[in-house]
């Protein structure tokens, strides 16, 4: 995944000015899978067929139904670099997951998805943000 820095406030206050939905999803202090996908279904609202597995979460990411309907919605995702060094074989497989939603909205689905990777200086969870590239 190819990574371009962006502030989070500004990119947040877009989006919420465009009527997008925005959902945060902060993964400090996460160090396995199961808190992984717990704050994932957290964030994300979903219903409670989510099965918490990484084709679970790649189902909810491309149906999104539940949630209201609006032109696109912006995943924030903070404090993400400790889980990405703990478990960088789960970081790799989150990261496919993502860009594969990303490109599945993109691709004609009802509305637009992107997806930003964001962490401050110190870890806050307010700053610098990234997204997968091409969004």
């Amino acid at each position: 995944m190819t990574l371009d820095p962006r502030p989070l406030g500004p990119a947040l206050a877009a989006a919420e000015e465009a009527g997008w939905t925005t959902l945060r999803v902060d993964l400090a202090g996460v160090r396995g899978k199961a808190e992984l996908m717990r704050r994932w279904g957290a964030a994300l609202q979903v219903p409670s067929w989510f099965g918490g597995n990484w084709d679970a979460l790649a189902d909810a990411l491309m149906d999104l139904s539940w949630l209201p309907r609006a032109p696109g919605r912006l995943v924030a995702v903070t404090s993400w670099r400790s889980y990405a060094q703990v478990r960088p074989g789960d970081w790799e497989t989150l990261q496919e997951i993502l860009e594969q939603a990303v490109d599945f909205w993109r691709e004609g689905a009802d509305g637009e998805l992107t997806v930003l990777l964001a962490e401050a200086p110190g870890g806050s969870p307010e700053g610098t943000a990234h997204e997968p590239s091409g969004r």
